[in-house]
């Protein structure tokens, strides 16, 4: 099925960057050690190389753009110089990098660039505009974020936008939907052909079709969950992780006070209403954990739910819902898995 069928996205093929200085949007946010701070899971790096190496051969002047931890993930938040050595060694071509999103050197570099060469500019979440906390509380509109710092600095530089950044296409933030506004844009090779095939899940998938929604950053799963559910696309939702979690709490389970009290630090229990209106319209359809995992003395144990509260910081599923989650997929025609990870 040809994408122009299913989304009305212009593709960058129809591009002509040959000389053009080119702003691409990825999502190259990686898990990162707690402790070294280094990239631990290159998955996201390696899905981008084929749209920037498409870009650096046809001749394209690229300025990257990129973010890696939030606000709301604050120990991932650091500088994006291993992200350009990553995508340089991916490539076998350099890549340039400044520590810089939009100021006076992150100019410079993006009019220094020649064509075929490219330059990762500075973790974008080191302004203010493009947190998620910014985006909770302002509520610009994308016109509006047309007025703001990163796209009135680097939009006059630029001759077109391309996005690849799938993973992150949920959020309301300037580069993600601002420069739209103002340059001719058009969508990466990975943004493409991930929306292709969520296209053909969100309007025609093989029934049974099973959600699987899990990881720490719940946002995700829960501004998917409504309209997978108020549409019929989704016969049952296997929630895992916080998510899962989250779903526990909604329904008055006490985890106990250390999960609780990390939950609430990162503002997810602002999700327990969301849960409680999907348990109350859609409980037949969401499944929930039974039993949670834990880590004691370097080994995994596991814990009923009727034994909750309890003082643990559990990070899996346990054996019985595994077992409950199996049976259910094994009759699944259609399987969707969003998972979202943080720091290592």
């Amino acid at each position: 099925m040809e994408i122009d069928k299913i989304v009305n996205i212009k593709h960058m093929d129809e591009m002509d960057v040959e000389g053009k200085t080119v702003l691409l949007r990825v999502d190259i946010n990686s898990p990162i050690n707690d402790v070294t701070k280094k990239i631990v899971n290159e998955n996201r790096i390696k899905k981008s190389i084929p749209t920037i190496k498409t870009l650096m051969n046809r001749r394209a002047k690229l300025a990257i753009i990129a973010h890696q931890g939030d606000t709301l993930d604050y120990s991932n938040l650091i500088s994006m110089e291993e992200h350009a050595q990553k995508l340089s060694y991916y490539l076998g071509e350099k890549v340039k990098y400044v520590d810089d999103v939009a100021g006076p050197a992150a100019q410079q570099a993006v009019k220094d660039l020649k064509p075929g060469e490219a330059v990762l500019l500075g973790n974008l979440r080191y302004l203010t505009e493009e947190v998620s906390t910014f985006e909770n509380a302002v509520k610009l509109n994308a016109a509006e974020m047309a007025h703001t710092y990163l796209v009135r600095n680097l939009a006059p530089l630029m001759d077109c936008y391309i996005n690849d950044a799938f993973a992150a296409a949920h959020r309301n933030a300037p580069s993600m939907v601002a420069f739209q506004q103002v340059l001719p844009y058009a969508g990466g090779l990975l943004l493409m052909e991930e929306v292709t095939s969520l296209a053909k899940v969100l309007e025609s998938p093989t029934k049974p079709c099973i959600f699987v929604l899990g990881g720490a950053k719940i946002s995700d799963a829960f501004g998917m969950m409504e309209r997978v559910l108020e549409s019929g696309i989704a016969d049952k939702i296997l929630t895992c992780g916080i998510t899962g979690e989250i779903m526990l709490m909604a329904q008055g389970i006490s985890l106990g006070k250390k999960k609780e009290v990390f939950i609430k630090d990162r503002g997810l229990d602002v999700f327990i209403n969301d849960a409680k209106k999907y348990l109350n319209n859609f409980n037949e359809k969401i499944c929930y954990p039974k039993d949670l995992a834990y880590e004691d003395a370097g080994f995994r144990k596991e814990m009923a739910i009727q034994d909750l509260p309890a003082e643990e910081m559990f990070m899996d599923i346990g054996k019985i819902t595994i077992a409950e989650y199996e049976n259910i997929l094994s009759s699944a025609k259609t399987i969707f898995c969003e998972w979202t990870s943080r720091s290592i």
